[in-house]
């Protein structure tokens, strides 16, 4: 049957496993996503190595795991619109998602995940760490995990993608990768400490690039725990190094990780294509 004997070998690593003996572009049958689906759910990105995917099958993939997000912010590949543009050119100096965080924090219902395609790699860099939220959660000491206890975080878009972000503010050139601010327009609430809807484990639910404050607290006030939060989740022992290559897949879970991609490989074009996944509302 179509890729239903695949192995699954963990990354090594503190978070992620890698998806041997498949050929996506064959496509998978619903046991297969069902295992995969499971899979994503326990170790919380996917890795896969040497996939030929078109575009039409990246879309098909995707639509095998939910319906497609169809990105506000990002530029799109030529006629395939629900494929987002993941890029940087020789002579550009900031890329896309250079720092901790996770995808689409800011909505009400967050996406599930991300399908992320190399298409064109650098000689050397350009590698993307993941974070492992299951065990930054777990890691916490009794007590904090107490305090996190029914607290909720405020996040939002407007400060990353509107018209005030921190990307004009620093003169970043994205003007030709980034678009739409006036859609920058989301805020949304979600627990501290999120029940993942797959695995049923506790991950820890703030991040550094969306998350502003906790509900009913002060800037302040919220920043001292955050940052010790984000701190400690970004521990070398919660964390990935995936190297990319052409036709490597991450595909991860926005529930149960963070991600951050290097920006260490000026000189050089980076091109990669990325399918967001929907998800749903998050419970504490």
């Amino acid at each position: 049957m179509q890729n239903e004997d695949f192995t699954i070998r963990p990354s090594g690593g503190g978070v992620g496993a890698f998806v041997e003996n498949v050929d996506l572009s064959l496509g998978v049958t619903d046991q297969a996503r069902d295992r995969l689906r499971q899979t994503l759910g326990e170790h919380g990105v996917l890795f896969f190595r040497d996939q030929t995917l078109t575009p039409d099958e990246h879309v098909t993939l995707a639509e095998r795991f939910g319906t497609i997000n169809v990105n506000r912010f990002f530029g799109a590949v030529e006629s395939h619109p629900m494929i987002a543009e993941v890029r940087k050119e020789p002579d550009q100096q900031t890329n896309i998602g250079g720092g901790w965080h996770t995808d689409h924090s800011y909505d009400e219902e967050p996406a599930m995940g991300s399908i992320l395609l190399a298409r064109e790699t650098p000689p050397t860099g350009g590698d993307t760490l993941f974070a492992n939220m299951y065990a930054a959660y777990e890691n916490l000491s009794d007590g904090l995990k107490q305090t996190l206890e029914g607290l909720k975080a405020v996040h939002s878009s407007r400060h990353v993608f509107g018209a005030n972000s921190r990307y004009k503010q620093e003169g970043a050139d994205l003007s030709d990768r980034f678009g739409n601010e006036a859609a920058a327009t989301q805020d949304s609430v979600h627990p501290a400490v999120i029940s993942h809807p797959i695995s049923g484990k506790k991950a820890l639910y703030v991040n550094p690039g969306f998350t502003l404050r906790f509900d009913g607290w002060t800037d302040a006030e919220s920043a001292p725990l955050l940052q010790m939060l984000y701190a400690h989740a970004a521990k070398p022992e919660h964390t990935y190094r995936f190297q990319w290559a052409p036709g490597s897949i991450a595909f991860w879970d926005n529930r149960a990780t963070w991600h951050y991609a290097l920006n260490d490989y000026h000189g050089s074009r980076r091109l990669m294509h990325r399918i967001t996944v929907e998800g749903g509302k998050l419970a504490a």
